[in-house]
């Protein structure tokens, strides 16, 4: 991988390899740094004391450490493996995956356009880090909404339509719905007009908000509304700011109003 610079910092948590292990310590390789050498001291290897390093780290095994020590002069690195708490650990493992996963998507699309990995993650990826903070949390949203994503972000114009069909093949967004039950009625003699411009404004607003969505009747005065995201923040957002505008419009128009998610 790349280095966007030589050295991590101080408190920084980094993916490493686990390289060399002796009875005083190990030495790992930092993913993020060009395999850059780090040392794990034995005393940083465990919360409790253990008889064998290696009862804890294998050779080849891929850890989440924390930076505790950096000699810039020498560019030596000292870390910590007991300093990483279990959620640190899942937080940047996550992380990384999804940060190799783009990766390999560029260097997929820079091969074909008979460019260097060093110019996948320059021209592509690390833009897409500066404008989205994860790459492929960016490249999700282009395969969702279009080549828009990827311009805002200043890639290329000849890596586009590569990066978005490569992206296509390899990343599958999961879809999510919330469905809503709602209530709409009215005792006024034109009812039947005042419920269809609140549906109306409801539908509008999601429109407007290019959200993908089911509203329908399940018989008069009783409708339904599905919204769909590819994640439930995404959607529990959606639907609480449509509901208050359904609610502000049944006011307007004199009609009764009610709405109520549905348990999963």
């Amino acid at each position: 991988m790349l280095a966007r610079k030589e050295l991590p910092e101080i408190g920084e948590y980094v993916v490493a390899t686990v390289r060399e292990i002796y009875d005083y310590g190990a030495y790992v390789t930092l993913d993020e740094y060009g395999d850059l050498k780090a040392f794990l001291p034995w005393s940083e290897v465990a919360t409790k004391w253990v008889k064998n390093i290696r009862d804890v780290i294998r050779e080849g095994e891929k850890i989440v450490v924390k930076v505790i020590r950096i000699d810039r002069a020498r560019k030596e690195v000292d870390v910590s493996l007991k300093k990483v708490s279990d959620i640190d650990k899942r937080k940047k493992m996550m992380w990384w995956k999804r940060y190799v996963k783009a990766t390999k998507i560029a260097e997929l699309v820079a091969e074909s356009l008979g460019k260097t990995k060093d110019a996948a993650y320059k021209e592509v990826i690390w833009k897409l880090e500066d404008s989205y903070g994860d790459p492929l949390y960016a490249l999700e949203e282009a395969v969702l909404s279009g080549r828009d994503i990827l311009e805002k972000a200043g890639i290329p114009s000849e890596w586009i339509e590569p990066l978005l069909n490569e992206a296509k093949r390899h990343i599958k967004v999961k879809e999510v719905s919330i469905r809503v039950r709602l209530l709409i009625q009215s005792r006024h003699p034109d009812g039947v007009e005042r419920v269809r411009k609140v549906l109306d404004v409801i539908a509008e607003s999601l429109n407007s908000e290019n959200v993908k969505f089911k509203l329908y009747s399940a018989g008069a005065p009783r409708y339904i509304l599905e919204v769909y995201s590819h994640d439930y923040k995404t959607a529990e957002s959606i639907v609480e700011k449509i509901l208050k505008k359904a609610e502000e419009a049944s006011r307007e128009y004199g009609v009764i109003f009610k709405g109520e998610r549905e348990k999963a």
